[in-house]
């Protein structure tokens, strides 16, 4: 009797390992998305798996492939959002009677955000796949980086033939001057710490898009599906570190906390909307703009060639913006139980926000003002940076001054951890004095600069002090030099130094002078450039 028992038992354990063999060696038993969440989320790389079949399904709409953004994993679709609670991109693709499909790129295993090139590889083997289940296109929705991940595909790798229509949410199709940030000499310790230098990062540079848009907009391939953009303009909740990155995107136009409104469109796109309300984290919510973007979704039938606007001059335009700044910026090591003491020089009494970021929770900070009052930790606002961001995991001491006093101040650190860095970024809301003229693109033996006086620069005596560092793609100092320029000169010119070998540089120019008071300023301008032979 109980070998009986151990029999029959063996014989249920073999009915039930049989379906579960069988569905991971055939192909076309595909996963299904039955609620809000998988009943076992798998994040290996090139899973994909569909959502549920529409009580109201409509055979004659495309599937609906929906790519997420760099550090991100397929919940970025029904999960929960960074600051505006649960995704409902899902619910109301579901109810508009569409089939969805989800899928897990390399960023899903959480081991840092993997290039365009390895995603965009992987997602055209995967869009294959899908083809040959359904027997015909689909369309995508990206967001954030999703988007250029889903061109390199496309294009690249020649997956335009299973696709039909693109609509991209918040791509930074030109990059995102807070990668250059990250890539900067002043953020090199604590992007490296928080283990943010990878190469999806990398790739963001605008040095690196500018490469990338030479690659992809001159191969006829990117005409053969239609793009669609959409974007927003808030900058998410205040004292967060999406309010944080607008803060400082500010400078380059209006943004939607990490990526600006220019970089979000493609030449040979069709922008469809631009809308104040959504942030980089909201703007992929179903609630927000199914309703806009599904009329673009309700075929994949594209005409070829889709749209034949050239995209040379558009491209040159974002290559030639000029960069203002009206920031100063400081980072480094901070080594343990030892005080670290750096100036920041203010010479106009203006509001102004001074952000320091920290690899660990437990840094002391103090701030003390020319007439010596003392500000610490608990005058901050304390956040935290989330994984899409460029300093994710970092911690965030924002202090706001309605009027900072004119003078030196000093940003005194002290770290408890063995392994820490730190990062200070003071924003001045008075006009930027500077502007940066210098290509996203140049060649070798051109690679100069000129940077400006703005008409509302202060007036200034003595010589005015540029210090230039060009770091490399390894994060090594290429070069470093500084230049005394007679402020009297409305423009300086410059060119970058010791670039022997064509790519991608990260350009961090600090610039500091006396006003007409005495009082000492400084400012900081960062820019990544790509170097062609």
């Amino acid at each position: 009797m109980r070998l009986m028992r151990r029999c029959v038992a063996l014989l249920i354990v073999f009915f039930i390992m049989v379906p579960m063999i069988s569905t991971n060696v055939r192909a076309e038993v595909v996963k299904e998305l039955k609620t809000g969440f998988p009943d076992q989320e798998v994040f290996t790389p090139g899973e994909w798996f569909l959502g549920q079949k529409p009580a109201n399904y409509d055979e004659s709409k495309p599937p609906i492939l929906f790519v997420q953004g760099r550090n991100g994993n397929a919940d970025s679709w029904y999960g929960k959002t960074v600051y505006h609670d649960m995704n409902d991109m899902y619910d109301y693709a579901l109810k508009a009677g569409y089939q969805t499909v989800f899928i897990q790129l390399y960023d899903a295993a959480g081991k840092g955000s993997a290039s365009q090139w390895d995603n965009g590889k992987l997602l055209a083997q995967k869009l294959e796949e899908i083809y040959n289940h359904f027997g015909k296109k689909v369309n995508i929705v990206a967001h954030s980086k999703g988007g250029i991940d889903t061109q390199a595909a496309l294009v690249e790798y020649g997956a335009n033939r299973f696709v039909g229509n693109v609509i991209t949410l918040a791509t930074p199709h030109h990059g995102s001057n807070l990668a250059d940030l990250s890539y900067s000499w002043w953020a090199g310790w604590l992007a490296s710490i928080l283990g943010q230098k990878d190469d999806g990062t990398y790739s963001l540079q605008m040095g690196e898009m500018a490469k990338f848009r030479s690659t992809i907009d001159n191969n006829p391939a990117a005409k053969l599906n239609r793009y669609y953009t959409v974007t927003g303009t808030s900058w998410g909740p205040v004292f967060s570190a999406l309010s944080m990155g607008g803060l400082y995107l500010s400078s380059y136009g209006s943004n939607d906390g990490l990526v600006n409104e220019w970089s979000a469109k493609l030449p040979y796109g069709t922008h469809l909307f631009t809308d104040s309300r959504f942030d980089h984290d909201n703007i992929r919510k179903g609630s927000a703009v199914f309703s806009r973007i599904e009329p673009y979704l309700r075929t994949a039938n594209v005409p070829v060639p889709a749209l034949v606007a050239s995209s040379t001059s558009s491209n040159e335009n974002i290559e030639q913006l000029n960069t203002t700044s009206n920031q100063s910026i400081l980072g480094g090591e901070l080594p343990q139980n030892q005080w670290i003491e750096q100036t920041v020089a203010v010479d106009k009494k203006a509001e102004g926000i001074v952000s320091i970021l920290t690899a660990s929770s437990d840094v002391e900070v103090q701030m003390i003002s020319p007439k010596g009052k003392v500000y610490t930790n608990k005058d901050s606002v304390i956040t935290t940076g989330e994984d899409e961001s460029f300093f994710g995991g970092a911690t965030i001491k924002t202090f706001k001054f309605d009027k900072m006093d004119v003078g030196e101040w000093k940003v005194k650190m002290m770290a408890k951890q063995s392994k820490d860095a730190y990062l200070v970024v003071s924003d001045y809301k008075n006009s930027a004095p500077f502007v940066l003229q210098m290509p996203t693109k140049v060649k070798a033996n051109k690679s100069e600069y000129k940077l400006k006086k703005s008409p509302v620069a202060p007036e200034m005596k003595g010589n005015l002090s540029i210090t230039v560092r060009v770091v490399n793609k390894e994060g090594k100092l290429v070069s470093e030099y500084n230049e005394l320029q007679n402020v009297n000169n409305n423009t300086f010119t410059g060119a970058l130094k010791d670039i022997k070998q064509p790519g991608v540089y990260n350009v961090t120019m600090d610039i500091k002078g006396m006003n007409k008071e005495g009082q000492p300023y400084n400012r900081t301008i960062v820019k990544s450039v790509y170097v062609e032979k």
